[in-house]
């Protein structure tokens, strides 16, 4: 039994004014949260949809200002542990890789695959810390997540998925966007980790929700009748992403939106990233710098209360 649930939710401008504006207005607050690692994307916007806490947080900040290389991973995800987080819920535009996944759809992904380079991947750089990240999707929250998609025939939801998650910022070769497929990975994104891994790390459940945007350049635009010799018209090409990210993410404002009308599915059963650092921390505790392990209270101060 969890006996507090507070579910942060990242994601973009659109969905996070869209799950405000059915926030209860008693308790709303706006926090800057100080962390060992700056200060995170943009202020969190705590308060209640319903009966449930939640916390919001734009990934890429105010005026979608920061690209996925530059988003400060770890004071988010050190933020909203600060403020009580247990379950969090991504979402991020994806390129398709498969035919059947289309854009506008929905994909719960299950599985990750790293191609990042250069991003802070760990909380714990003084001490040799290792969790389990074999599933690096909790499954309790998928399996809540697809219980509400039941509710919601007009929106199609893939129940599972591999994301590899790329460097950036430009987008895959049409050699590299092969490989994802060969790999067998299902979407391609920029955001999802170093996110999902220090989700992990601080002991909170993490869900991600794809939004797939078009089909990656493994497909090659369908050109219409007697243009078949020319190049695609790039601002067609760029209104239909927009269009199919607005589709996607209304599909996923409502996912979230009926997940959220019943959390007993989180009070019943932990996560079970909420033990992640339970066998994790490898190193002698008492060895560990008293200032380092203070620093870090946060994420893994009640370790260090245990036998």
């Amino acid at each position: 039994m969890v006996e507090t649930v507070r579910v942060g939710i990242i994601g973009g401008t659109g969905l996070g004014e869209a799950l405000l504006g059915g926030m209860e207005p008693e308790g709303v607050e706006s926090h800057d949260v100080e962390t060992p690692f700056g200060p995170p994307s943009a202020a969190i916007v705590t308060g209640r949809f319903g009966e449930v806490a939640i916390a919001l947080l734009k990934r890429h900040g105010d005026g979608h200002h920061l690209s996925p290389a530059a988003v400060p991973y770890r004071a988010n995800v050190y933020a909203l542990k600060a403020l009580g987080c247990t379950h969090l819920v991504a979402s991020g535009a994806t390129g398709s890789l498969r035919q059947e996944i289309a854009p506008g759809d929905l994909v719960l992904c299950d599985q990750l695959i790293d191609r990042t380079g250069g991003r802070e991947r760990t909380f714990y750089e003084r001490a040799a810390v290792h969790v389990e990240f074999a599933d690096p999707c909790c499954p309790v929250l998928r399996r809540w997540l697809l219980g509400a998609a039941k509710a919601l025939p007009e929106v199609t939801v893939h129940p599972r998925g591999t994301y590899v998650c790329m460097e950036g910022p430009s987008f895959s070769t049409r050699a590299e966007s092969h490989l994802h497929r060969a790999w067998g990975a299902d979407v391609v994104g920029m955001t999802a980790l170093p996110e999902a891994r220090l989700a992990r790390e601080a002991e909170i459940a993490y869900a991600l929700i794809a939004l797939p945007t078009d089909y990656d350049c493994w497909r090659r635009p369908e050109m219409p009748p007697g243009h078949e010799t020319g190049g695609p018209d790039q601002e067609s090409l760029l209104a239909e992403i927009m269009g199919n990210l607005n589709r996607a993410t209304d599909a996923s404002i409502r996912l979230i939106k009926a997940a959220l009308a019943d959390i007993a599915p989180l009070r019943a059963t932990p996560s079970p990233a909420h033990d992640a650092l339970a066998l994790a921390i490898w190193s002698d505790k008492s060895a560990i710098d008293p200032d380092e392990i203070k620093r870090l209270d946060v994420l893994w101060g009640r370790r260090f209360g245990e036998s």
